[in-house]
């Protein structure tokens, strides 16, 4: 959100053309400490589809086991 951007903590995957990465890419440095190149057009969304993805899953197994430790 905004206040890690403020601090500069955010992560970004990108794709596109390398020489416009490379153009943004210090404006990039200004609101996020990892900023990645996955490769063309799309894969830096494909890249956060994935994270988000497997954050979701590692979500689910928490509440699934904190539920059967209640049980």
């Amino acid at each position: 959100g905004v206040g890690a951007a403020r601090a500069g903590n955010l992560t970004f995957m990108v794709g596109g053309v390398e020489q416009e990465f490379n153009a943004a890419k210090e404006l990039l440095t200004c609101m996020g400490s990892n900023v990645i190149y996955c490769g063309e057009v799309g894969t830096g969304q494909a890249a956060k589809i994935c994270n988000n993805m497997l954050l979701a899953v590692s979500m689910i197994g928490t509440a699934e086991a904190m539920n059967l430790g209640i049980r």
